[in-house]
């Protein structure tokens, strides 16, 4: 149950969630946008997150658009993980989805949800990383698209405000060779220790990770030294990891220590299939 009271409203329109989060804002009710709500009742149980005002984004048509128009696929932030997978239109992200949680919580857990968590996995963001994928963000001044790339570090930056409406994806993603693998202590209950997305595009291997460091990440100088053939395949994983941009988690799931041994094996796995004959 949640410990705290707040106020709850559902606009039908982009312009009137902006314009009530301003509202709200200017009250001093620190309203929050939410579409599955799932942290928020995760959170609030202990604590950890609190607001006076929820704004429901489930209202807004827009948010829920899940389709190609023909050049673009676009997703809707507002759409569950279960329904995205469902559709079949991506299959990167959805090789990523069906690792995420459990099917009850993925029923629930939405596209936009599991972009702005505080938990640190945020998996969703590995095949948008790898891709030309951008975002819709609806503002106070209107709605502006932006690549994914440049508006996540870490997590999904928004201004105060701010909300992922959708993820636009070009349909010529959907012709780049993957990878995506998720390591487990235990394969199918518990959080990962690490998942690791790849792609092959123009000869060169593309890596993102979540799970490795407390923020989802993709490092160019780890794929710089990942593409090096000069180097012997270990020589370049090995070089590739002395890249790591910040600390290696090490909680009860797994030290860091166990993590860079599941990361050697799986950089090991990515480069076997994605340079094997048949990957150009």
């Amino acid at each position: 149950m949640i410990s705290f009271e707040f106020e709850y409203y559902k606009p039908a329109s982009i312009i009137e969630a902006t314009t009530l989060f301003q509202s709200l804002d200017q009250a001093g009710k620190d309203p929050m946008y939410v579409s599955g709500a799932t942290e928020l009742i995760t959170l609030g149980r202990v604590n950890q997150l609190k607001s006076g005002a929820i704004i429901d984004l489930k209202g807004i048509s827009e948010c829920f658009e899940l389709k190609m128009d023909g050049t673009n696929i676009i997703l809707g932030a507002a759409q569950s993980l279960t329904k995205i997978r469902d559709a079949g239109l991506f299959p990167f992200l959805n090789k990523a989805i069906v690792e995420i949680a459990d099917h009850t919580a993925r029923n629930k857990i939405t596209l936009g949800g599991n972009l702005c968590a505080n938990i640190i996995y945020r998996e969703t963001a590995l095949p948008l990383l790898l891709t030309s994928s951008q975002v819709v963000i609806a503002s106070r001044t209107g709605l502006k698209t932006r690549p994914f790339i440049e508006m996540f570090q870490g997590r999904l930056i928004l201004e105060k405000g701010e909300f992922l409406v959708q993820v636009i994806v070009p349909q010529s993603e959907l012709d780049v060779p993957f990878v995506s693998v998720k390591k487990r202590r235990q394969w199918d209950v518990g959080y990962p220790l690490l998942t690791t997305a790849a792609v092959k595009r123009n000869g060169q291997i593309h890596v993102a990770f979540s799970g490795l460091c407390a923020f989802p990440f993709r490092d160019q100088t780890m794929e710089q030294w990942l593409n090096d053939h000069q180097l012997s395949t270990e020589q370049r994983i090995e070089k590739a990891i002395e890249q790591v941009p910040a600390p290696i988690v090490n909680d009860v799931h797994g030290s860091s220590e166990y993590r860079t041994f599941v990361l050697k094996n799986t950089l090991t796995d990515v480069l076997n299939e994605l340079e094997g004959e048949g990957h150009v």
